[in-house]
């Protein structure tokens, strides 16, 4: 007949008394075993990752917009009119003309009397860099 062991003794029927054996503490005085708060390591993680991916999606967001303004200047600038082939490293200015239609001069702001829309170099991947 078997006796029910109380539940502070270590005792198993393959083994038997096997505390000494046993990784961590079966005693009473044993240090608490406590499981580690991972809620807290999961919430600053979690933090710091979508801090992170905010970060680097306002990088783009910045890069999109920089990148769409170039568009739209050389959008600009190469839908203008103009009859001379322009040389790399030059600065250039776009006009609107009387007609309304938009044309590119070598003439400055301050020599023309038509509405001045902004200064423009080529660079050597012909894209026209405003300006400022």
């Amino acid at each position: 007949m078997e006796t029910k062991k109380p539940d502070n003794v270590v005792y198993s029927e393959k083994e038997g008394y096997n505390a000494s054996l046993m990784r961590y503490g079966t005693n009473v005085g044993a240090p608490v075993i406590q499981i580690d708060d991972v809620v807290a390591f999961k919430s600053r993680g979690i933090r710091n990752v979508n801090k992170e991916f905010e970060n680097k999606f306002n990088e783009l967001k910045q890069q999109y917009e920089s990148l769409m303004k170039e568009f739209e200047y050389n959008e600009l600038v190469y839908s203008a009119k103009f009859s001379f082939e322009p040389v790399i490293g030059e600065l250039y200015h776009l006009y609107r003309g009387a007609d309304g239609l938009n044309f590119l001069s070598l003439i400055s702001p301050t020599e023309c009397n038509r509405e001045h829309l902004g200064t423009f170099r080529l660079n050597s991947d012909k894209k026209w860099i405003f300006i400022e």
